[in-house]
């Protein structure tokens, strides 16, 4: 990290609501937020309100109706499912437009915590979980400063749109979800005992992808009959056309119909401990797409989980795992088996389709310049040469 180079970043002093799930993870984040979050707010003349969430989609309930100048940030204390709750509900507010530039901080206290741990890494701090994690999460929001990051925006079959701050998993990694959740006191290592069980039991999913790679968007442009909005809020998304439709001739239909998983994936980490994506930081507008076809081994399949632990399961090279970066993607499941998990939480399984908004939200993080078009919200950061 490079003390030196200027960013965006919060006031001094600064005011900060802060959003817990005192039942996230191991059902310890209150505990974890005095002994290891509060003293170092204190000392870095952050002062803070609490407001502990007490059913699903609280965060979201509470964030679309909140005085939001009151603060200069909202800190979210969770696992991932709140930062998306949170996004969601500034999504959701007729001041959107101006809502979603709050600036956003997120301490991990769940049981995936992989926004964190992105943030943890775009630092340049060692990858370190549980309450190591914590404390390098509260430090950045102790130094204040601020970077863009991509949004993705996710349409569905029976017409919900609704946003995503890290991932889209349709497969194996979203069943790893759905069957571990009664796991969910061990933290993450729930996701290990989920990922053995359902080895155990491999499933193939039927589905059709296609997608949009980085290096046709600028010879291309926006699609031909662009998604305009209708009666929904956000951004319009200027490379899909509506699912009825077939995509663009000049997107990529992935030959193959058998999957074992899809991943679209905005940030490196999939959760403290799976560095999924150690090809490096997204550029502004893209995200990475992953898919394992059928035919790969349990064997095969449990080395390249593994090996996610370091980044190192495309050391393996093997031929069933695929990997492209891309701008905007569609997948439709044919059998109905599985689920999604957007952020970690569950979606019935039916055909979605996505782009990525480039340097859409603002999160605490390390020190990254940002682009010269890019502003947090008017009012709360300032510039500051540290």
């Amino acid at each position: 990290m490079n003390p030196a180079c200027g960013a965006w970043s919060l006031p001094r002093p600064c005011r900060v609501l802060v959003l817990l799930n005192p039942r996230g993870g191991k059902g310890k984040a209150l505990q974890l937020f005095r002994s290891h979050v509060q003293p170092l707010l204190a000392q870095a003349d952050v002062s803070f309100t609490l407001m502990l969430t007490e059913h699903r989609n609280h965060a979201r309930e509470l964030v679309r109706v909140e005085e939001l100048r009151r603060w200069d940030a909202l800190v979210v204390m969770s696992g991932d499912g709140l930062m998306h709750e949170v996004v969601n509900g500034l999504m959701e507010r007729p001041d959107w437009e101006t809502a979603i530039h709050k600036p956003l901080c997120s301490l991990p206290a769940g049981s995936g915590n992989a926004l964190a741990a992105s943030l943890n890494h775009y630092a340049g701090y060692e990858q370190v979980t549980n309450e190591d994690l914590l404390t390098n999460c509260t430090l950045l929001l102790c130094r204040r400063l601020l970077a863009p990051t991509n949004l993705l925006s996710l349409q569905t079959a029976s017409g919900l749109r609704l946003f995503s701050v890290l991932s889209l998993a349709w497969g194996f990694i979203a069943d790893v979800d759905l069957e571990s959740e009664k796991f969910r006191r061990l933290g993450e290592m729930r996701f290990t005992l989920g990922t053995f069980l359902r080895l155990a039991a491999l499933r193939v999913y039927k589905g059709t992808l296609a997608y949009l790679p980085v290096e046709r968007v600028a010879s291309q442009g926006p699609a031909p009959t662009a998604m305009e909005r209708q009666n929904q809020q956000g951004p319009t998304d200027a490379h899909l056309v509506p699912l009825q439709e077939p995509v663009p001739p000049y997107w990529t239909v992935v030959p193959e119909q058998d999957f074992v998983l899809v991943l679209a994936l905005l940030h490196s980490h999939l959760s403290s401990e799976m560095f999924a994506a150690p090809m490096g930081r997204c550029p502004a507008g893209t995200m990475h797409l992953f898919y394992v076809r059928a035919g790969v081994s349990r064997a095969m399949l449990l080395r390249l989980f593994l090996a996610m632990e370091k980044g190192r399961h495309m050391d393996y090279h093997c031929p069933y795992l695929v990997y492209v970066p891309v701008v905007a993607f569609r997948l439709e499941p044919k059998d109905g088996k599985g689920v999604f998990a957007v952020d970690g939480e569950l979606m019935v399984s039916e055909a979605v389709q996505g782009q990525v908004h480039p340097d859409y939200i603002w999160m605490v993080s390390g020190c990254v310049e940002p682009p010269p078009s890019q502003k947090p919200q008017q009012g709360a950061p300032q510039r500051e040469h540290l």
